[in-house]
């Protein structure tokens, strides 16, 4: 089979005619930006050029020899992987495609429009304002008012039209491959896997869909299996859904649970001894699906694999940019090894951005994470009429077709918190929409998640409890996006009152890096958190105010904005901390904590704990801490937890604290839990004369896959604005997790100085030292691009040696709690 990409392309600005050099895969913002008729439209509010911009038509024009060789192929197909997103197609003056939809691959058969010399192709790209502008005419379908009126109307990844945490840029162009196919007889049109596990064995079948040009007679296929050690097994002239064996199978397992063994299926298309097309795929072999199942709280939702129960770890994937041509597998596989540096084992890709490229999951199976998939629907009502419904069954099809055997496919999901606001009468006008809500999600999606990835497990939105409006944020039951915490202004301690059985949803916003902010600040005056340049990058209304309704409860006052950058940061990870830990301490209750969010398309301030150049926000080093596999955590009495202002007319309680360690393993762990009470200097405070224990040990042992008490231990009398406790596991002699507790707000503690110095002892390490007891230890280099084995840490008297990950340790600064003021 003949494979011609076609290169050398044109952009044309249908309104002046002007045109450009330009890539593709591409976009039309990018090459404008790169041609310099538009500015950055990430710097101050630069949006607005190319918001006026996409009022616009854009051609794409390519001239090209077709070539004898590709002439002599008995099929042409013209293939675009991606086209963003209404226009149609045009070779040689013919019009070949009407493109409507963004997730979609268009196959065109141009055997009878190609010549072998002088092809002119172009591609006229609509206006995506426009078209949604028409089309809220003529049938009123809302969404969230983040977005921009009629944003439903196009199957154009919704984040493009704004969100409260993205610009409205909805560029368009050609942002995957174009090229033309020589099919001679038959290509591989697809191929789908299904495992049976039985009695330690894996029954395979393959299920090959050719496309045929032709006779068939005289096609076969072979089929060549090698497993991860290299071993190759052969089977020629397979027929399609005969079962193989696998003896002795190596299993695929979730980072952290195991091993991520992936086997390679080799697929050769034959016509006699001439080899027509071929097809490589990396399988894992496993079972992956749902538990659901009555119990005392109502009904559990976990991942199971491989006939384990597992806790979901991990955050909410968004685009990685408002360009798309700018999401490279490169850029993506950085992101997504950050996640397993910060012990994910789970991604939510969520459903307002559109289906990754194939190296998303990819990387995934080679890294562990488990994928809970979104249909590309999210906050807002459809109008579901035939052509739209034709139109995403097709969109699904390629889709899931594509991405149906990768190992790391946990869950597909109809959409994103449409179930609960549609019930509630959010966005809708009519009682047609709340009907094509149930028959979108409840009838034709999971009839065509059957036909197209049978082996899958299909949820019908998130959050949900299984459909039909059925209390869709039930906490008993189902996933759940909680965001009292945050949006309804409650304390962090509020987590506590509640036991989700999986939360797929809950965050806290913090400002990115100083060195992020200042590639979209234009002056100075920029650099205050109620500023022009500075709230256009907030696009939560309300989200600066939030931030400092926070800061005020746990903080002291910053004077200085890069103090206010690293004090924001502070409150999401703490925010977050304690939501997980509470959830792990109640592991077998709740099974999976998805935050929001990972990840940024733009630099901006949101909840994401990595932001848009790859720095790790506090959250991220949070992450790998409250996400490890064996987890001490700390159940603090305080006057936070026990809603005590410093005016209250009652302030009586009894400072205390309780400790838990989480095993998320699939082996016993053996542990020793060590607790100490000490002083604003560090300092052990000594218990003679105290009727109270001032430090304590407990051997413990921790079942895999469980969570268990370890003690408990009250402190009357104490000093709360002094005194705090230190905690930690120890398994063999080394410490695996740690942490500190205190009895007041941050604000109200009264730290000494803690001295602190930072100094390098190897090219890749770097040790801290403290004089006092420090909280949240920040360690940065001039770039502020470290990541680093542990930062934002406590930290008690004595020294500390984390190691390089990657970035220059040059002019290193070091800074803590201490420090804000």
């Amino acid at each position: 089979m003949e494979r011609f990409a076609i290169n050398n392309w044109i952009l044309k600005r249908v309104s002046d005619g002007s045109s450009y050099r330009t890539e593709v895969q591409g976009s039309v913002l990018y090459t404008l930006q790169d041609n310099g008729v538009i500015p950055d439209p990430f710097v101050a509010d630069n949006e607005k050029f190319a918001l006026k911009m996409m009022e616009e038509d854009f051609e794409y024009e390519a001239k090209f020899d077709a070539g004898h060789a590709l002439m002599t192929s008995l099929k042409k197909e013209l293939v675009f992987e991606g086209i963003d997103t209404v226009g149609e197609v045009y070779l040689n003056g013919s019009k070949i495609l009407c493109a409507c939809n963004v997730h979609r691959t268009y196959r065109i058969d141009i055997t009878d429009f190609l010549k072998e010399k002088d092809n002119e192709l172009k591609v006229c790209i609509r206006s995506p304002l426009k078209y949604i502008k028409d089309a809220y005419e003529k049938s009123e379908c809302d969404g969230t008012e983040d977005a921009m009126e009629g944003f439903v109307h196009i199957r154009k990844a919704h984040y493009m039209f704004g969100w409260d945490w993205g610009p409205r840029i909805p560029d368009a162009g050609l942002f995957r491959p174009v090229y033309i196919l020589g099919i001679n007889t038959a290509r591989i049109e697809n191929v789908r896997i299904h495992q049976e596990h039985n009695d330690g064995k894996v029954g395979l079948r393959i299920f090959i869909d050719k496309a045929v040009s032709g006779d068939d007679t005289g096609l076969s296929c072979d089929v060549s299996l090698t497993d991860p050690h290299g071993k190759e097994h052969t089977y020629e002239d397979y027929r399609s859904g005969d079962e193989i064996v696998v003896e002795d199978p190596l299993l695929w397992w979730p980072s952290g649970f195991g091993e991520q063994n992936l086997y390679n299926l080799d697929i050769k298309l034959k016509l006699g001894n001439t080899e027509l097309d071929s097809l490589t795929k990396r399988i894992g072999l496993r079972t992956l699906t749902i538990t659901k199942k009555k119990d005392e709280w109502g009904e559990s939702f976990s991942h199971c694999i491989n006939g384990f129960d597992v806790f979901a770890f991990g955050a909410d994937y968004i685009p990685e940019d408002n360009y798309l041509t700018r999401m490279t597998p490169e850029r993506t596989r950085k992101l997504l090894e950050d996640c397993k540096l910060a012990n994910f084992n789970s991604i939510r890709v969520w459903g307002g951005g559109f289906f990754p490229d194939d190296a998303f999951y990819d990387i995934c199976d080679e890294l562990g994470i488990m994928v809970w998939q979104d249909m590309m629907f999210a906050c807002g009502v459809y109008d579901l009429t035939e052509e739209f419904e034709e139109n995403i069954r097709l969109e699904i099809k390629d889709n899931l077709k594509r991405i149906a055997d990768h190992a790391c496919l946990a869950l597909i999901c109809g959409n994103n918190e449409m179930e609960m606001f549609v019930k509630s009468g959010v966005w809708v006008k009519t009682h047609k929409q709340k009907a094509d809500y149930i028959k979108m999600y409840e009838y034709l999606f999971p009839k065509w998640v059957k036909e197209y990835a049978p082996d899958a497990v299909y949820w019908p939105s998130s959050p949900s409890s299984g459909g039909s409006f059925d209390n869709p944020n039930d906490f008993d039951r189902g996933d759940v996006h909680f965001w009292q915490v945050w949006h309804d202004g409650k304390p962090f301690t509020e987590y506590r009152k509640y036991f989700f059985r999986y939360l797929s949803e809950f965050g806290f916003q913090a400002l990115p890096s100083k060195k992020t902010l200042e590639t979209v600040m234009t002056s100075e005056e920029d650099y205050n958190l109620f500023s022009y340049n500075m709230e256009k990058h907030q696009r939560n209304k309300s989200a600066n105010s939030k931030i400092m309704q926070y800061m005020q409860a746990t903080f002291k006052y910053p004077t200085d904005f890069d103090i206010l950058i690293y004090a924001s940061q502070l409150l999401s990870g703490e925010a977050i901390r304690y939501g997980v830990e509470h959830f792990r301490r109640n592991r077998g209750r709740c099974m999976g904590t998805l935050y929001w969010q990972l990840n940024d398309c733009w630099p901006v301030i949101s909840w994401a704990s990595v932001d848009y150049y790859g720095r790790w926000k506090a959250l991220h080093y949070y992450a790998k801490r409250f996400f490890a596999p064996v987890l001490i955590s700390c159940e603090e009495t305080s006057t936070v937890s026990e809603g005590i202002e410093i005016n209250s007319e009652n302030s009586s309680f009894i400072p205390a604290i309780k400790l838990n360690i989480s095993n998320e393993t699939m082996t016993e762990r053996k542990l020793t839990a060590e607790w100490k009470l000490r002083d604003a200097f560090g300092k052990e405070i000594d218990g003679k004369g105290l009727e109270i224990e001032t430090s304590g040990t407990a051997d413990v042992t921790v079942s895999p896959l469980s969570s268990k008490w370890v003690t408990e231990q009250s402190f009357p009398e104490i000093d709360i604005y002094s005194c705090y406790v230190s905690f930690k596991a120890i398994e063999e002699g080394e410490v695996v997790s740690e942490g500190t507790a205190l009895f007041v707000p941050a604000k109200y503690f009264r730290f000494e100085d803690p001295g602190l110095a930072v100094r390098m002892l190897s090219e890749n390490e770097i040790e801290i030292s403290a004089k006092a007891f420090a909280k949240n230890i920040e360690i940065r280099n001039e770039n502020d691009d470290l990541v680093l084995s542990d930062n934002f840490f406590d930290m008690n008297p004595g020294v500390k040696v984390v190691r390089i990950i990657r970035g220059d340790a040059n002019n290193l600064t070091v800074r803590s709690v201490a420090d804000i003021h």
